[in-house]
């Protein structure tokens, strides 16, 4: 199992260092943890968890090396940080940055050329899914997808994600089970993962490998509940 943590736009290099000074503390064997802080915490994330087990990912990563692309990170610099791998597609990266499946793509390809590991992210909106276009929607994204050995499916569908909805795990494991059927590859949910639902999530149907946690990673004590979830018992 692997739970990763999104921070989103939160936590500068102090609070950073402050959380991951309280993560190197827990006892979370069995599990794989990764945290993805903001760009500019990344350096001291890498620094205060170097030693440990668990892993540092950045939350996006541009598809060329260097050039004129102002605002973005290329794979290299990632790696010459210390950094582990990254996140790519994630659905606020799609809704509000203008970000396609084509470019998740290239981001995800150029990330895995360069030695990153990967979460890809996939998920349908709240209308695709009542018109029961899911299946098509889903299909297209990862057409732009090769599995591989350091690539991660994150199914999340964007109805759930800071909403406070959740998929059933009925629901979750059909997704799953279905990106499955087309790319061989682990799958983790993400979309209002909290320490009440992971357990229950994560173990239903045998389809979901983890957890891409947003908002509940924010806080030490939530997070590690939904690490420690993911252990096997």
């Amino acid at each position: 199992m692997l739970v990763a943590g999104n921070w989103k736009m939160y936590k500068g290099p102090a609070e950073t260092a402050e959380f991951c000074l309280g993560l190197r503390e827990q006892d979370l064997d069995g599990v794989d943890v990764v945290v993805c802080p903001p760009f500019v915490s990344l350096a001291v994330a890498v620094q205060v968890l170097a030693g440990t087990e668990i892993a540092v990912g950045a939350q996006n990563v541009h598809w060329e090396n260097e050039g004129a692309f102002t605002g973005e990170i290329s794979p290299p610099m990632l790696r010459e940080l210390g950094v582990y791998g990254a996140i790519v597609g994630h659905s606020e990266r799609r809704q509000y940055f203008g970000e396609t499946d084509e470019t998740v793509g290239r981001r995800t390809r150029a990330a895995l050329a360069a030695g990153l590991f990967v979460i890809a992210c996939v998920g349908e909106t709240e209308a695709e899914r009542e018109r029961g276009e899911t299946e098509d929607v889903l299909r297209r994204q990862l057409a732009h997808l090769e599995a591989d050995d350091n690539l991660v499916i994150a199914y999340e569908p964007v109805w759930a994600i800071g909403t406070g909805k959740t998929a059933t795990p009925e629901i979750a494991d059909a997704a799953h089970a279905f990106v499955k059927s087309i790319i061989d590859v682990p799958v983790l949910y993400g979309g209002s993962v909290k320490p009440e639902n992971a357990a229950e999530l994560m173990t239903h149907g045998g389809h979901v490998d983890g957890a891409l946690v947003g908002g509940a990673s924010l806080e030490l004590e939530s997070f590690t509940a939904i690490c420690r979830a993911a252990i096997p018992s």
